[in-house]
C-alpha cells in the first residue's frame, strides 16, 4: 500500500479507468471507486470516518448521499478510534436524494429516492430499501428483501434486481458531453472484492 505521504497535497480520491465521474461530485476523504461506476452531478461521498471502497458498475445519482461518519456518540478527535472502511459492492444504485450509512452493502441493491440506510445495518444482496424508507435497525438485511410503504413492511422477492447496465451505457455515452469529469488513475488499481 501506499503511505499517506504521498496523497498530503493531493485529495485521496482514486477512480478506476472506465468510470464516470462528475466534477460537480463532492467527494471526500479515502475513496475509491471501482470501473463501470457513475457518479452523478451534486451526489456527495464522504469519507470522514475512515476509507469508503466502491466495487464496479454502481450507479449514485444526484444529491445521493453516501457517508462514512462517526457514531453519534463519539468525537471526531478521539485517538483510540480505529477507522472502519465503508465496502459497497457490484451493481449496487442510489437514486435521488437517498442516504446510505452502511458500512457494508453487497451486491445488485437498490436504495431508491429519499430512503435511507443507518451505519449499524448491513446489506446483503438483492434487496430494495422503497422510497422514502428508514431503516436504522442493527441487523442484516437477508437476501432479496424488499423494504417498502410508509410502514417499512418487509417481503422477500422471488429474484434479485436486474443491473443497470442499459442505463449505466447510456450514462457513460451521455454524461461527458455535458458535465466535466474528474482524473480516472491507471486500470491496475481497480478496487479488489471483498
Amino acid at each position: 500500500q501506499l503511505s499517506n505521504k504521498c496523497f498530503q497535497t493531493v485529495q485521496n480520491v482514486k477512480i478506476a479507468a472506465g468510470a464516470v465521474v462528475c466534477v460537480e461530485s463532492d467527494i471526500r476523504g479515502d475513496v475509491t471507486i471501482g470501473a463501470r461506476t457513475v457518479v452523478h452531478p451534486k451526489a456527495r461521498i464522504i469519507a470522514e470516518a475512515g476509507p469508503i471502497v466502491i466495487g464496479e458498475g454502481n450507479l449514485i445519482e444526484e444529491q445521493a448521499l453516501i457517508i462514512n461518519s462517526f457514531p453519534e456518540n463519539i468525537l471526531p478527535d478521539a485517538e483510540d478510534i480505529e477507522p472502519k472502511t465503508m465496502s459497497i459492492g457490484f451493481n449496487n444504485v442510489f437514486e435521488v436524494g437517498c442516504v446510505s450509512q452502511a458500512l457494508k452493502i453487497g451486491d445488485n441493491n437498490v436504495i431508491e429516492s429519499k430512503a435511507e440506510v443507518g451505519r449499524s445495518v448491513i446489506l446483503s444482496s438483492g434487496c430494495i430499501v422503497g422510497a422514502c424508507c428508514a431503516v436504522n435497525t442493527c441487523e442484516v438485511i437477508p437476501e432479496n428483501t424488499v423494504i417498502y410503504g410508509s410502514e417499512c413492511l418487509r417481503r422477500v422477492q422471488t429474484e434479485r434486481p436486474q443491473p443497470q447496465t442499459l442505463q449505466l451505457d447510456f450514462l457513460m455515452k451521455i454524461l461527458p458531453n455535458y458535465h466535466h469529469l474528474k482524473k480516472t488513475v491507471k486500470a491496475s488499481s481497480t478496487p479488489a472484492r471483498s
